[in-house]
């Protein structure tokens, strides 16, 4: 017993040794590319998704709370790819790093399952994750950019509301989809392939037209969500709304399309209105649909239940020699 204990202690400072740099190398990969994306608010370069808030709130839920160093040296890597150190970047690092931590402690407060396959668990990660947990970066990072000169008062709110959507924006769209290529185990069951197929195709060729069509077609994107969440749960929601953000978020940064003729602001609103309104629908949807069935399913494992216990009754019953009652006729009762 001593020697597995022993063994146990050793093995924790090798795995966070390990996990460390893993998780700063997923969180900085994820930040070059939100990077790659760009739009500019009252001088200030904001990013419509930010990525590594949701591989930061993933990482969390699924190792614990140890993992915040790599978090923090991820984030640390990232601002200095940006700039050099100073102590607003520090505080900018503090923020991004308490954020996604502050989320974790209250969806595990919350009762937050991983699975997703409840609704409350759906509305945990939107306003508790994603809308409350990102207001500490994204006030910590305009407050900052106010007290160093690099962005005017009259600048405050509008920069601030562009950093809390993205980061939002990157809980409710990168988290669910990490939490579930989590649960993904092989063998893989290929159940409803062809109609898996099919949406997928239309979806590739529907969500580009839709996004970069000067028709300003956006609409025709929802049917696709809610056929994605209805027929294959969190799987298929949270994909399609991902490629659809994606999409969307491309033609925005390019000004083209439904985003043509527009000031920043205006494509900014609009853009993570979109964003915003598709991870909603796919993620709620995808937990309400599976909360039915699992609801189904464990009326249908009671229902077995019962029958199975009332066979072996009745069987009982047949050993003994007893046999159940027989009706004679219309009131009357008689037993054999």
């Amino acid at each position: 017993m001593a020697a597995v204990v022993g063994s146990q202690d050793l093995r924790k400072p090798v795995v966070l040794a390990l996990q460390t740099p893993a998780v700063a190398a997923c969180y900085y990969a994820s930040g070059q590319l939100g990077l790659l994306r760009e739009l500019v608010v009252e001088g200030a370069v904001v990013t419509p998704i930010w990525p590594p808030t949701g591989v930061s709130v993933a990482c969390l839920l699924l190792f614990g709370l140890r993992c915040w160093p790599g978090i923090a040296l991820g984030a640390f890597f990232v601002i200095l790819s940006l700039t050099s150190p100073s102590p607003s970047a520090l505080g900018i690092l503090a923020g991004n790093t308490a954020a996604p931590v502050a989320g974790y402690l209250l969806l595990r407060r919350a009762g937050f399952r991983t699975d997703l396959a409840r609704l409350r668990d759906g509305l945990a990660l939107v306003f508790l994750g994603a809308f409350t947990a990102m207001l500490i970066s994204s006030t910590t990072g305009a407050v900052l950019l106010v007290l160093t000169g690099r962005l005017e008062g009259a600048g405050f709110w509008p920069v601030w509301l562009a950093w809390w959507v993205g980061d939002a924006m990157g809980v409710l769209i990168v988290t669910p989809v990490l939490l579930l290529l989590a649960r993904v185990r092989p063998p893989f069951r290929l159940t409803r392939w062809r109609e898996a197929t099919g949406l997928a195709v239309i979806v590739c060729c529907v969500v580009p037209l839709a996004t970069h069509s000067h028709l300003s077609l956006l609409y025709l994107v929802y049917p696709l969500v809610i056929w994605a969440a209805l027929r294959f749960q969190l799987a298929g929601g949270m994909v399609c709304a991902l490629f659809a953000s994606v999409m969307a978020t491309v033609s925005a940064t390019d000004r083209v399309g439904p985003f043509e003729r527009l000031t920043r602001v205006e494509v900014l609103m609009k853009l993570q209105a979109f964003n915003g309104a598709m991870a909603l629908t796919a993620l709620i949807l995808s937990a309400v649909i599976t909360e039915q069935i699992n609801t189904r399913r464990s009326v249908e494992r009671a229902c077995q239940e019962l029958v199975e216990v009332l066979e072996h009754l009745t069987a009982g019953e047949a050993a003994d020699g007893r046999a159940p009652p027989r009706e004679d006729g219309p009131g009357q009762r008689r037993d054999d």
